[in-house]
């Protein structure tokens, strides 16, 4: 849809915080691009209106990761690796609820504490201001179809945010309408991109992914007195219906034993079990994310409030379920031992205080990422190449139902990428999609959805900011200049964040940098195309030396700069070679970057003084101001 513009013209007056870039959300992709603008030395404030950081992982309760099979070794950034051995140092173990949907299931409150000492640092320095409890309610312009600045309602009144790039990391795209960008939500139809698994025919944006309002569960040793059916019980037990068995889009289904673990894959109750006594000691605590009260009656972006509220009676009636209906594994009804948690959901009431979200409105773009940009390719190891990427995921389009009863859909990917393209809003120009409000199509958004898919997305737009502001160019313009885009894919290398997929080439290998801008432009020869290992140590035959040569020629050609004139070494091995080609085009993009920080026009980055300019009184009341303890 094409939506109405609620920005409008900056008043003059001072805003209440300044700084570099304006990040709205508090979720993992927020983080992670606070994080990345944090590491250029710029101030960044990061305001969402839940209680807590976290998103899918804290006020979500969806703390089980969802990640791809190489999670382990590879296809993720250095930020996003910090934080799972965050989590398992917590711990002391690699999986602490030993749950088999993931490789990391743990605790929503120990991922928001290992979240807040990642960002420490970072706010000890000044440099990130966390802002809760702070819901964007308009978008102010500045002149040339730029953001100005933020407002957001809190507790205490509004609060206005100017910076010179705004981040929208928020769970379901909210500055899109804001800020008068272009944007769609549910099904673009198969008739727009002829996508395999897109809803057959027209647009409908009513066709929203279900949502989930997940409960966190104990196991006791005695049981806990029921209570009365909740209201309407019966009918949403029958009509959902309340069950222990799974269906896949492919008509075949799994019945699960409630807590007996011997038939693979495991039991509903070790599913998304978040702590193991057997492990970790301490109560069998599980979170329940499960068709059950997966709500698809209504959208949230078409009706929050409403969509809320009958996700949790769902919720409410499907713990009742479980607790007095549920079959046995000794033949019996009802599990009157298990209760809601609230030590473990940081709610009073052992609910997610937000809705686990699967959709979000997205950036309208003329060729947005599609299903055919992520599918398995025959013969060749990855989906898709752009050669703007940068960042890498990988995980199922996995489309939970739909409002209006279209059925789930699993489709297969290969590894992919997250194109720089993707994340601009084109207008405003200084408007950067953060999370999962990306331009993909519903298909293709619903594999970018998952934890380091986000994140990957977030650190992505927090390093396009920071170029933005840094060169005092905006981001629209910074994306369709060749030498900013690589600058770009320079700066998340040097962050350690993966821009394509070679699973042997890590950042702490000496061709990490190089070698991956190669592969960028095509580096890799049929061989290596063929798998994810790229051999870097290996020997460089003939073929290898040619698809490097290629690439620097193809790099050096996009960005204006002489192709480097470099033959390999006798003997040398394919890191080498890469090293030496791109090299010197590194060192022209550096160069190039430097000096475009120096000539940047008036846009100098806040400083210290600047950061936190406010019309209030020192003793005003504020948002809450997130501090690691």
């Amino acid at each position: 849809m094409n939506a109405v513009s609620v920005a409008r013209s900056a008043p003059d007056i001072a805003p209440d915080l300044v700084a570099d870039v304006v990040v709205a959300g508090i979720g993992l992709g927020a983080i992670a691009a606070a994080l990345a603008v944090a590491g250029h030395g710029l101030r960044v404030v990061m305001a969402g209106p839940e209680s807590r950081i976290g998103g899918q992982v804290s006020t979500q309760l969806t703390s089980p990761l969802d990640e791809h099979p190489l999670i382990e070794t590879t296809g993720c950034t250095a930020r996003y690796r910090e934080f799972r051995d965050g989590i398992r140092a917590e711990y002391g173990v690699d999986n602490p609820g030993d749950g088999w949907v993931s490789r990391l299931c743990f605790e929503p409150l120990v991922g928001e504490r290992v979240l807040h000492a990642i960002l420490a640092p970072a706010i000890d320095a000044g440099l990130v201001t966390v802002l809760t409890g702070a819901r964007p309610i308009e978008v102010e312009r500045g002149g040339g179809d730029r953001i100005s600045a933020v407002r957001f309602a809190t507790g205490d009144g509004e609060l206005r945010v100017a910076g010179e790039v705004v981040v929208d990391a928020t769970e379901t795209g909210d500055l899109l309408p804001l800020a008068g960008a272009d944007w769609v939500i549910g099904s673009e139809g198969r008739d727009a991109f002829d996508e395999p698994h897109a809803l057959p025919g027209a647009p409908d944006p009513s066709a929203e992914q279900s949502c989930t309002i997940v409960a966190a569960l104990v196991r006791d040793a005695s049981p806990h007195p029921v209570g009365d059916d909740p209201e309407a019980y019966a009918a949403m037990r029958d009509a959902q219906p309340f069950s222990l068995t799974l269906s896949n889009d492919a008509g075949s289904s799994h019945d699960f034993a409630m807590f007996d673990d011997t038939e693979a894959p495991g039991s509903f109750w070790s599913y998304r079990r978040v702590r193991s006594p057997e492990l970790v000691g301490g109560p069998d605590t599980a979170i329940i994310n499960w068709h059950g009260n997966d709500w698809y009656g209504s959208g949230l972006v078409a009706d929050p409030t409403a969509t809320d509220a009958a996700a949790r009676r769902l919720a409410d009636a499907f713990v009742h379920w479980l607790r007095t209906e549920a079959p046995r594994d000794d033949g019996g009804r009802g599990h009157p031992e298990l209760r809601l948690a609230p030590e473990v959901s940081g709610t009073p009431d052992g609910f997610a205080e937000s809705p686990y979200v699967r959709e979000s409105r997205r950036l309208r773009a003329p060729e947005p990422v599609t299903e055919h940009d992520l599918a398995p390719r025959d013969g060749v190891a990855r989906a898709h190449e752009f050669d703007d990427a940068v960042g890498v995921a990988w995980y199922h389009a996995d489309l939970h139902p739909r409002v209006g009863g279209h059925p789930s859909v699993y489709a297969p990917t290969a590894p992919f990428q997250v194109p720089l393209r993707s994340l601009v809003a084109g207008s405003p120009v200084n408007l950067v999609a953060g999370a999962k409000n990306l331009a993909a199509t519903q298909i293709a958004a619903a594999a970018y959805r998952v934890h380091p898919g986000e994140w990957a997305i977030g650190e992505a737009a927090g390093e396009l900011a920071a170029a933005s502001v840094r060169r005092g160019v905006d981001v629209a313009d910074l994306a369709r200049d060749a030498r900013g885009r690589v600058a770009v894919q320079v700066g998340m290398l040097r962050a350690g964040a993966p821009i394509v997929w070679a699973s042997d080439l890590s950042p702490i290998h000496p061709a990490f940098l190089a070698g991956s801008l190669l592969i960028a432009y095509g580096g890799l020869d049929d061989a290596r195309r063929a798998t994810l290992d790229v051999a870097p140590d290996g020997p460089l035959d003939p073929a290898a030396a040619e698809a490097l040569r290629r690439a620097s020629h193809a790099l050096a050609l996009a960005c204006g700069l002489e192709p480097p004139h470099v033959e390999p070494q006798p003997g040398a091995t394919w890191a080498e070679a890469a090293i030496a080609l791109a090299t010197p085009l590194i060192d022209a993009i550096d160069a190039d970057a430097e000096a475009s920080v120096r000539e940047a026009p008036g846009r100098e980055p806040a400083g210290r003084e600047a950061s936190a300019r406010t019309d209030r009184s020192p003793e005003a009341s504020r948002p809450t101001v997130h501090h690691s303890e």
